[in-house]
């Protein structure tokens, strides 16, 4: 869904920044445009000639037909996967190598696809292999190969760059639990207002990947923010779903923007080392994320 961004000077700002939310510029607030899209939905195209041949045959044409199709479906689904944790990888300053090569696995799918369905056009085992190879070579050159290395842990502390890693790893994840939750209340115009929200949140990773400062309290604060707001985001889909109550829509976007602010100052006050008033600000968040809608 299209959104529109506006600065200070934007037209329709009136000098004051966006009206809907509060002005936060950041290198890192929004995203760049995802890779994992039409090309990679082509190889799920690629298994329709496979089905749609499966059934105009014999017994074997028929299984090797659905083979090639399953194993097409598979490089599809391995390739997405690697694209969005190749994304992921890049956005971020330290990051981990991903634990299985998914566009690497899904480039031998592609292979093994082509190569069984060359058995049904030819029987020279030559062209079977030659077909395999040229697909799997295709297919790598395409979408390229998987991250092979950690990035931002060379020539300095491991056992920090892991910490950081790992509370970086935590917070997604629970930003990804908040995006799981809105999408049960069906409104597209929420899903953009978490994804907003999770934009500044990711600002907040990135300043702590780059300066982790004190990690301990930088990550105290993550994950009380974070696990508030997928519990926040949970109650409210479920009582969205069951009555569209405007009070609670209201509060929900009104929590939000209270979220959004105070990830905003954080940032800046994680970073200078001020964080004396943690453990009262925690206990304020904690007190109004107990909010009933």
């Amino acid at each position: 869904m299209a959104r529109r961004y506006g600065g200070k000077y934007s037209p329709g700002t009136g000098g004051g920044g966006q009206a809907d939310g509060p002005n936060l510029p950041g290198p890192y607030d929004v995203a760049g445009p995802s890779r994992v899209g039409a090309k990679s939905n082509l190889l799920f195209l690629l298994a329709l000639p496979f089905a749609a041949k499966a059934f105009a045959g014999d017994a074997s044409s028929l299984f090797l037909n659905l083979g090639a199709a399953g194993l097409m479906l598979a490089s599809g689904w391995l390739t997405r996967e690697g694209l969005k944790a190749e994304d992921a990888f890049e956005a971020r300053k330290v990051a981990r190598r991903p634990a299985f090569p998914r566009k690497l696995a899904g480039s031998l799918l592609c292979g093994l696809a082509l190569l069984l369905g060359a058995t049904i056009l030819t029987v020279n085992p030559l062209y079977h292999v030659l077909f395999g190879v040229l697909g799997a070579l295709l297919h790598l050159a395409a979408f390229g190969p998987d991250p092979m290395r950690d990035k931002g842990m060379t020539g300095v502390d491991t056992f920090q760059n892991q910490r950081v890693a790992r509370a970086v790893d935590e917070a997604e994840a629970y930003l990804a639990g908040m995006k799981d939750a809105i999408l049960r209340a069906n409104d597209p115009t929420l899903e953009a207002r978490v994804d907003r929200f999770a934009a500044v949140a990711r600002n907040l990773f990135r300043q702590v990947e780059g300066d982790p400062g004190d990690l301990t309290a930088a990550r105290k604060f993550l994950s009380v923010y974070l696990l508030g707001a997928r519990d926040a985001t949970a109650k409210f889909a479920d009582v969205w779903a069951r009555g569209r109550s405007p009070r609670a829509r209201a509060e929900f976007e009104a929590l939000l923007t209270d979220l959004e602010t105070h990830f905003a100052q954080r940032t800046q006050a994680l970073l200078g080392d001020s964080h004396s008033d943690l453990d009262v600000e925690i206990q304020v968040l904690r007190d109004r994320l107990k909010m009933n809608f």
